[in-house]
């Protein structure tokens, strides 16, 4: 059979691997396939120096600095989308489909905004959309989920879904260094970019979390709906008093099933029991936990991020599309797993909705009836308390107190800190950091 051609969109970090591994791999890879697959064209930019890499490295292939190119020619089978963004990438996504080929990207912006869109144009051309790099870099946890667990009904994910954050948490944890700082190192180290905020603020993780959430309950891609906090004001006091406490502070992103009233969709800093093993994964490591009915609990752990780790998944995209290149569009997997006219409507629950447990921090004067006065609060709103600590005096007469309480409701949580916030004998604004118990 005559090779598939493939047009590479990209030669930056990820694009350079794909393009490594596949020449490394190329037997290996024709032989899973049943078929060869070669990379035909490459377009760069000139302005950040990949064009030049590119040409240097691609010998004996065609490189442009004009995508559009690429994906109008006739003879390229499969676009695979590596420049990032939601701008032009959308427009050469919609594009390349408009003119017939399949797209493999690993655009977790572009899909948590415009996957609806995207994957109806593709159903309707009769093409495929693959995008297993696009969430936790190489681990292959889009298949698991579209194909390894649909027998299952899917309860819940937690996942530990950025590296960057993770590796700050983790550094952190270990040092104590405070969180500027450490920052600092992670850009040095480069595991954060220049400008973090994706990452830091849980936007990057929203992105991804997003996408589980779509495969797993059959809904339509609602990232404007994802609750998203980062990391940039836990203290290190925190994930000391967590520590003690037997938890460990990682930026999860959740999404759960609540029967009768919608799925929870958040990325926050929760604290999760040590003994769990997705509160071992350290460093830039990924890991995500997913709950089925009917299989249990199942952890997926590996680089989230990476040229090869990433080039991995990319790679493995094109091979799906090769050996399914010429099925019967009806015969192939979903790209959200459910058949496109079974799609859900059920809604996304708010974050004031969402029920869970939580760690509260008040720093209070070591005074009398300051206790009674924060425990009465709590009551008025329905929220028990699990376990109460009050730590040594350190500043004069101020003492931390941590409140672990039982599950309550989050607008109850918040209207009573707004409440104890206001006491006179409370200091500065409350911590508020969830609790999750992950089976």
């Amino acid at each position: 059979m005559k090779p598939l051609k493939v047009g590479l969109l990209g030669f930056g970090t990820v694009g350079s691997g794909v393009w490594k591994v596949l020449q490394r791999n190329q037997g290996e890879i024709s032989r899973r396939a049943g078929r060869e697959i070669i990379i035909t064209h490459v377009a760069a930019r000139a302005a950040d120096g990949s064009l030049e890499r590119a040409r240097a490295e691609c010998r004996g292939i065609t490189v442009l600095d004009d995508a559009a190119k690429i994906v109008r020619d006739p003879e390229i089978d499969i676009v695979c989308e590596l420049i990032g963004g939601t701008t032009i990438a959308r427009t050469l996504v919609l594009d390349a489909i408009a003119h017939g080929k399949h797209v493999v990207t690993a655009n977790k912006a572009l899909l948590a905004h415009y996957g609806t869109e995207i994957f109806a144009a593709a159903h309707d051309k009769g093409v495929m959309v693959a995008f297993e790099a696009a969430v936790a870099g190489g681990i292959p946890i889009i298949k698991a989920l579209r194909e390894g667990l649909s027998a299952n009904r899917i309860e819940w994910i937690a996942g530990i879904i950025n590296g960057t954050s993770n590796f700050i948490l983790s550094t952190m944890r270990e040092t104590g260094a405070p969180f500027a700082e450490v920052l600092k190192e992670a850009q040095r180290l480069g595991y954060a970019e220049a400008d973090p905020t994706f990452d830091v603020e849980g936007v990057d993780a929203a992105h991804k979390l997003t996408i589980m959430a779509s495969i797993a309950f059959g809904i339509p891609m609602q990232f404007d709906k994802a609750y998203a906090e980062g990391i940039t004001k836990l203290t290190r006091e925190d994930i000391r008093y967590a520590e003690e406490l037997g938890y460990r502070i990682k930026l999860l992103g959740i999404t759960r099933r609540v029967e009768e009233q919608g799925i929870e969709l958040r990325v926050h800093p929760t604290l999760i029991p040590v003994k769990r093993l997705i509160a071992n994964v350290e460093g830039a490591m990924n890991a995500v936990l997913v709950k089925g009915d009917a299989v249990g609990p199942t952890l997926y752990y590996g680089a989230g991020a990476g040229s090869e780790p990433t080039a991995s998944a990319v790679i493995a995209d094109l091979v799906d599309v090769t050996r399914m290149h010429t099925a019967d569009p009806e015969h192939r997997v979903p790209h959200l797993a459910f058949q496109p006219d079974r799609l859900s409507t059920i809604p996304i629950l708010p974050i004031s909705e969402v029920c869970t447990s939580y760690y509260l921090r008040l720093r209070v004067l070591d005074q009398p009836g300051v206790l009674a006065d924060i425990t009465r609060i709590l009551a008025d709103h329905a929220i028990s308390i699990e376990a109460f600590l009050q730590k040594e005096a350190t500043h004069g007469e101020e003492v931390d107190i941590i409140v672990l309480t039982h599950h309550a409701i989050e607008k109850n949580v918040r209207a009573a800190l707004a409440k104890i916030e206001a006491l006179p004998s409370v200091k500065g604004e409350c911590a508020l950091i969830r609790m999750e118990g992950l089976y």
